[in-house]
């Protein structure tokens, strides 16, 4: 028994006759009635009475049909999961994130993503930028939104820039340079508070070469693994720092946020994603990122390339 013969037989049952039913499906009446006489042989039950004024159902033919009808919704709902799937509308996708360096663009591409694939889960992980590259490795994550990878994971990793952003100066409020750009050679003797290189090489490396630009070495009073603590210790007094400008969404209390006029440098922000595990519903992802880099780039404000 083929679904052929299942829908066949609906149509008889729906149109009350042979005839009917083969106009509706643009068949002849004996390739119809051959076909339901296959369907009755092969089952070994009458499903119609076939009076010469009219065609009528059997009560085996009754039941049948409401099975069959359950049938074919199931088979029509396979077909449609299937190219839904295939068309990357229907799956699952697990992304990490930096809190700190999506800005405020992250969670309005993630709803009109929602919006536009409602069939795809997602789920959102944040994540410090060393542990993204590994877990994007391990499978754990399929997209990851960080910073520029790091040696071996720049080998083993895809990636692609979603946008630059200038780094700032970050004082206490009631610092001497607060409320003016500055050069950052103007904080030589500040003690300076960063995040810990195991846990943001990227920004702590710019830090450095940033500084070393300018004419010295930051005397590193402490770090931290979270930026936030890095912010918390600014906040009371304990140094000062350099953040990329777009963490200004935050609106931190109680500190300054200067512009550097000299030296200027940018930290990037990345789309990230392992070539070895590749779907549809992943492509996708990376498309529809893709088609909003103009719309991140100017909520943030940031340079494009």
């Amino acid at each position: 028994m083929e679904l052929r013969h299942l829908r066949y037989f609906c149509a008889v049952a729906d149109w009350n006759g042979f005839n009917r039913a083969a106009r509706a499906l643009h068949t002849s009446q004996s390739s119809i009635s051959a076909q339901i006489r296959d369907l009755e042989q092969e089952i070994g039950v009458t499903l119609f009475n076939r009076a010469q004024s009219r065609v009528s159902l059997t009560p085996a033919g009754e039941k049948f049909l409401e099975e069959a009808r359950r049938l074919l919704a199931g088979a029509d709902r396979a077909v449609d999961v299937a190219q839904r799937t295939a068309r990357g509308e229907i799956g699952s996708l697990s992304i990490g994130f930096l809190i700190w360096g999506t800005g405020t663009f992250f969670p309005g591409v993630i709803r009109a993503f929602r919006e536009l694939y409602p069939g795809v889960h997602l789920s959102l992980m944040e994540m410090m930028s060393v542990t993204q590259s590994e877990a994007l490795l391990k499978g754990m994550i399929d997209v990851a939104f960080t910073r520029p990878l790091e040696p071996p994971y720049d080998r083993q990793l895809r990636s692609e820039m979603l946008y630059m952003d200038p780094l700032v100066a970050v004082l206490p409020a009631g610092h001497r340079q607060a409320g003016r750009p500055l050069q950052l050679a103007a904080l030589a003797d500040e003690r300076f508070v960063v995040c810990d290189r195991s846990a943001a090489p990227t920004i702590f490396d710019k830090i450095i070469a940033l500084c070393a630009q300018a004419g010295f070495v930051p005397k590193i009073a402490q770090t931290s693994n979270l930026i936030s603590s890095v912010l918390t210790l600014i906040q009371a007094g304990e140094g000062v720092t350099l953040i990329p400008s777009s963490l200004q969404h935050f609106r931190f209390s109680d500190l300054a946020i200067c512009p550097l006029t000299k030296p200027t440098g940018t930290i990037e922000l990345v789309m990230a994603w392992s070539p070895e595990r590749d779907d549809v519903v992943k492509t996708a992802f990376l498309d529809f990122i893709r088609s909003k880099k103009k719309f991140i780039r100017s909520s943030l404000k940031v340079e494009s390339v």
